[in-house]
Formats: structure tokens, sequence, C-alpha cells
């Protein structure tokens, strides 16, 4: 299944595969909800029962917690205190029961999966940042990309911004699908 994108629908999880979820996968799972994102709530709830079942590896690197945290608490800011400035917000009394709840939340994330390293040291920066600087393509993706291939890792993810980036990708994602 190299470079290619799937549908995750139709993919047969094995304890062999060695999967990587992206952080918008773990906001869907453990992350808080809108009524925008009920059916990629359901369509990854289903997926990650079965990968669960099957006893496919996961992996995580710092960056897609990071990625996670950090989107977590911009998604419980514009619910609680959308005209508050987003950095008053983390800094208010208000926002230490919202740390929590991210906090128990990543818990949950990382007790399913493996912390694999992003490999900085051994990345091609300067090709990353070239591809950066004429593509436009999101920084964090590309790295993201760049260790599911490096260590042979399935993507997971509903984020159409992986396209041209070489990844073997497990999606949902209609449109990236419709571009296969």
């Amino acid at each position: 299944m190299t470079h290619k994108i799937v549908a995750v629908d139709s993919y047969e999880f094995t304890e062999q595969d060695q999967l990587f979820l992206d952080a918008n996968i773990w906001l869907y799972l453990y992350g808080p909800q809108s009524p925008k994102a009920s059916r990629g709530v359901k369509i990854y709830s289903r997926i990650f029962r079965r990968i669960l079942k099957a006893e496919s590896r996961i992996y995580i690197d710092v960056l897609v917690i990071s990625e996670f945290i950090n989107s977590y608490a911009r998604i419980r800011w514009r619910n609680v205190a959308p005209l508050m400035e987003f950095k008053k917000f983390c800094n208010s009394s208000s926002f230490k029961s919202v740390a929590q709840d991210i906090a128990a939340d990543a818990k949950r994330v990382l007790k399913h999966c493996s912390q694999v390293e992003s490999g900085f040291g051994i990345l091609k920066m300067s090709d990353l940042l070239c591809n950066y600087a004429t593509s436009g393509a999101d920084f964090n993706d590309a790295i993201i990309a760049e260790l599911c291939k490096r260590k042979e890792m399935k993507l997971i993810t509903n984020d159409g911004d992986f396209r041209g980036l070489g990844a073997a990708v497990l999606t949902a994602n209609k449109h990236l699908l419709q571009k296969c």
C-alpha cells in the first residue's frame, strides 16, 4: 500500500499494521465535538474499534500530541470564551479545568500508542523547507508524512493536505479519495 490513498472503511487491519493516527483523528475520538464533526466521529470511532480488535500497532510522536492539545484548547476556547483573546483565556482561572480535561484526554490517547521519535536529526530540513516555500504545504504535515515513509507506517487522517506528500494514507475524506 505504499504511497496510496485508500478508503479506510475498506481496509482490513491486522496485527502487523503499523499505524500513525493524525491529530484530527484523535480529536474525533477524544476531543470536544461540534455537530459538524458527528460524521467523522462515527466513522473514525468505528475504525478505531476495528484497529483495536485487530491489535494493530499505533504510534504517536510529540508533534501530533502537541497538535491535539493545541487544537483541543482552541476548540474549547471558541466554545467557552470566544470574545476573550486566546492567550488571556489560557491564563484565566476558567482555563484550569479545561487544561485538566485536555491533559486527561491526552493521557487517554497515549495509552493506545507507542511513542516514536519524529527523527528531527535525520530529516532533510532543507528539502522540507524548500517544499514548504514552493508549495505552501503544511510544514507539520510534511514532517508527519516523512516520518510515516521512513518508519513504514500507514497514516490515518481526515486531512486533505496529505495529497502528494508520499505517505501511505487511509482516510474517509471523500474529497481526498475522489482525487485518487
